[in-house]
């Protein structure tokens, strides 16, 4: 699907102080949608360029997957496995 013939799957605020966040991608082309990557808590299934800091901390600044607008599909794709996560967590069944 064509994202700029899709609104709610593409989105930018120039506005922010961060915009661009990530080096890599042309600033038309940036996509805020997922500012805070729904795959994060994923761990390390995720799929992305991240790395653990010294303190144990998921960095993901080095990752740009859910700032391409023609991956909004492949995120949204993966939604099963983050609410089954979020069952399994919330101790109900799968």
């Amino acid at each position: 699907m064509d994202a700029e013939k899709y609104s709610s799957r593409f989105f930018q605020n120039r506005d922010c102080e961060h915009f661009p966040c990530h080096e890599g991608i042309a600033e038309e082309d940036f996509n805020c949608l997922f500012c805070y990557c729904p795959l994060y808590m994923l761990g390390k299934q995720c799929g992305g360029r991240f790395f653990y800091t010294e303190k144990g901390v998921k960095s993901c600044k080095n990752c740009t997957f859910p700032h391409h607008k023609e991956n909004f599909g492949q995120i949204t794709g993966r939604f099963q496995e983050i609410r089954a996560i979020i069952r399994k967590t919330d101790g109900e069944e799968a």
